[in-house]
């Protein structure tokens, strides 16, 4: 096996093509299926090599019509060519990132996407039914449709570099509808089958990585990225040889087993949508009719289910709030001109402990600068700079940083008592007690040790960000951070401007904001700004209910339709009551007529904070929630009304948001929203569940957006 790479992939006599739809050229930005004809190494044969490719090395590779076309060409192009098997792969780093979003959403009748769903079928099904071997050469990212090409092939090799491999479809309010509802528990069983469609899908989109895969087997080895694609090829020449037999496990065909799996998909559907979105179940019908049903009756019915959920209104607002958030994550409304942003080599973080230490790892991890912790004494900076190092140490047992690299960020970060350390840091940012006296005091302190360049940032949840500014010699370098809780897993940061905050600290703010992966949101300085003053006007309705007299666990189900991730206690629960209460305090004393300050809510923090209800599993309630909830009222309230009550007054705040200037516009409240608290997809965001539900028009008189966005026209 002397072949190299290079020689490798030197084209063999005969046809090569670069396959447009119909023969004509694609339009730029379409994925093409480009052909060339290999000899694989020590007399394999002929394979044809299929790679998509969308002419944009950043950018993933869709399946549009055009592109489906295009690879239904390729193949018979292949078979023309006398291969002995065919392979796909796609452009570095990126396999296929199956449908195309944008073209999903322009369909408008529910005929118009039966026939997507059937060309899909159509087309990947080839590559199982080829009459020659088929390999798939997963080198990099392979979502929904993607993935699912590669399941119709005959074998799979994936790269351990590989990362970004899954079925989000349920995420989206869609459902994997070209063969993977059918193929994948056919390949590695039921129960990881559900995993990977229902449980990674509703789990925030999480995804697979290319030696995960190989594990749970659904490739068939796991090549490094070094030298993949030669890999690659020497294992399908032993394959066509005959000298490497590929063995997979049996899956199981028994009735029980596969009931079993689909009843713990409902499970893990009922905890994370409580039945609000149709696409999971529709998705675990075609996993347990999958058993028993035919290629050809399975197909049809993942296009029947398709058809239904594209056009339907929970994929329509799905695909509405996918498209915003990417596109707020590349180029953020209202963000100044990033060559104003000033370099930043060092990091100063005011304070050492929980949120503080959070921020303390993301920023050495993402940044890679030094880093440097202060807090009151010796022991709490011990403490806050042991919290990152062991975050970086988790880093590294996850594979996520090598060991050079673990050793470095433990080098760059420290701490101290004194607030000299920050002389020569380019960014600081305070995150300490939640008390505006408490941060005047610290900003007080800090600002005279600091360079003048230097920006300084607050991680306020409520307080004002302007009275902050007022005790600053130079209070155009501060500005509002605002990250959510937990820090490595919520993607949103609110970016505060006030009257006084210049555009070269905003410009270093948003830059510094896009090192860490966050997707930043410019509000403007008001009472606990977006995403905290609407959570906080639906929990304060909630509460209001629970001091009326309503049972805890009735108020917990009744925003069962909304399909939250959290049910309000079980968020208060994970946020803290006592955080709770600042905030809600906060804003009754800015807006009494609205905000409810509650007594039910001061008797839980009294008592400590415990947990009323259980944090996973069905909700019920624990033994501290009859004390905490003794001295409620007698008058309590229905579900039906509950629900209509939070809708209205949500869509009142959201309308006072927008109407003071706190956020731009309804697609900024619903970015801010989704990746603030986890509002899911299928809502589309809070405007337009508000407007679906008639909230908006019953409380404004007016729609947020207008009718055909996000919503069936």
């Amino acid at each position: 096996m002397s072949t190299s790479t290079s020689e490798s992939l030197t084209p063999a006599p005969g046809p090569s093509t670069t396959t447009g739809t119909g023969g004509e050229p694609a339009r730029p930005g379409t994925t093409r299926a480009l052909l060339r004809v290999v000899d694989l190494p020590a007399g394999g044969g002929r394979l044809g090599l299929i790679t998509l490719d969308n002419g944009h090395p950043r950018r993933p590779t869709p399946m549009s019509p055009e592109a489906l076309a295009s690879l239904d060409a390729a193949l018979d192009e292949a078979l023309r060519s006398g291969v002995a098997a065919v392979a796909v792969t796609g452009k570095p780093g990126f396999f296929c990132a199956g449908a195309d979003l944008r073209r999903i959403g322009e369909l408008r009748t529910r005929d118009d996407a039966l026939r997507t769903a059937r060309q899909g079928h159509d087309v990947f099904r080839r590559l199982g039914e080829l009459g020659v071997p088929t390999f798939a050469y997963v080198n990099g990212l392979a979502l929904g449709g993607g993935l699912e090409l590669a399941l119709h092939c005959t074998y799979r090799t994936v790269s351990t570099g590989a990362a970004g491999i899954g079925l989000p479809e349920c995420y989206l309010g869609l459902l994997p509808g070209w063969g993977g509802c059918y193929l994948l528990p056919h390949l590695i069983g039921p129960e990881a089958a559900v995993d990977v469609v229902i449980g990674n899908a509703l789990a925030g989109n999480r995804t697979l990585k290319g030696a995960q895969a190989a594990q749970l087997g659904i490739a068939d080895v796991a090549f490094e990225p070094a030298d993949f694609l030669e890999r690659s090829l020497r294992w399908t020449a032993r394959v066509l040889r005959g000298e490497l037999t590929v063995s997979r496990p049996e899956v199981p065909t028994d009735a029980a087993t596969w009931e079993a799996a689909v009843a713990r998909g409902r499970a893990i559907a009922d905890a994370r949508v409580h039945g609000a979105a149709p696409a999971p179940y529709r998705a675990l019908e075609l996993v347990a009719a999958a058993r028993t049903a035919s290629r050809d009756e399975a197909f049809a019915a993942e296009d029947e289910g398709l058809a239904d959920l594209v056009s339907g209104e929970e994929c329509r607002a799905g695909l509405y709030a996918f498209d915003l958030v990417q596109r707020f994550a590349k180029a953020p409304a209202g963000a100044p001109d990033a060559g104003l942003a000033r370099r930043v080599g060092k990091v100063g973080v005011v304070g050492a402990g929980l949120m503080a230490s959070q921020l303390a790892l993301l920023f050495l991890h993402r940044l890679q600068v030094p880093v440097v912790l202060t807090d009151v004494d010796e022991e709490r900076v011990a403490r806050g700079v042991g919290f990152v190092r062991a975050g970086v140490d988790e880093l590294h047992a996850k594979g996520r940083i090598g060991a050079d690299a673990r050793n470095r960020l433990h080098a760059l970060v420290s701490g101290s008592t004194d607030k000299q350390v920050y002389a020569d840091a380019d960014f600081v940012v305070e995150a300490v007690f939640e008390d505006l006296e408490v941060k005047r005091q610290v900003l007080r302190e800090v600002e005279p040790l600091l360079r003048p360049d230097c920006v300084l940032a607050t991680n306020t949840s409520s307080l004002s960000v302007a009275a902050m500014a007022e005790v600053l010699e130079h209070p155009e370098r501060l500005v509002g951070f605002h990250f959510f809780n937990p820090v490595a897993v919520l993607p949103l940061v609110e970016v505060v401007r006030t009257g006084a905050t210049d555009e070269a600290t905003l410009a270093t703010a948003f830059a510094v904001g896009r090192s860490l992966k966050k997707t930043c949101v410019l509000v403007r300085d008001a009472p606990a700004f977006v995403v905290n003053r609407i959570s906080t006007r639906l929990f304060a309705e909630v509460v209001r209910a629970i001091d009326e007299g309503t049972p805890l666990l009735e108020a917990e189900r009744a925003f069962d339709p909304l399909g939250l991730p959290m049910s309000p206690l079980r968020l208060a629960q994970l946020v803290g009551p006592a955080v709770m209460l600042h905030v809600a305090e906060t804003l009754h004393s800015a807006f009494p007529d609205r905000f409810h300050l509650s007594p039910f809510l001061q008797r839980w923090v009294a008592a400590g904070g415990p947990d009323l209800v259980t944090r996973k599993g069905p909700v019920e309630l624990t033994e501290a929630a009859a004390q905490v909830a003794d001295g409620a009222g007698a008058v309590p309230v229905g579900q039906e009304e509950l629900l209509r009550r939070v809708q209205d007054a949500v869509a009142d705040e959201v309308g006072r948001v927008l109407d003071e200037g706190v956020a731009g516009s309804a697609q900024e409240v619903d970015v801010c929203l989704v990746l603030g608290t986890g509002h899911p997809l299928f809502l589309g965001g809070i405007t337009p569940y508000l407007d679906r539900t008639g909230a908006s028009e019953r409380v404004r008189g007016t729609r947020f957006l207008p009718r055909g966005v996000a919503s069936v026209p």
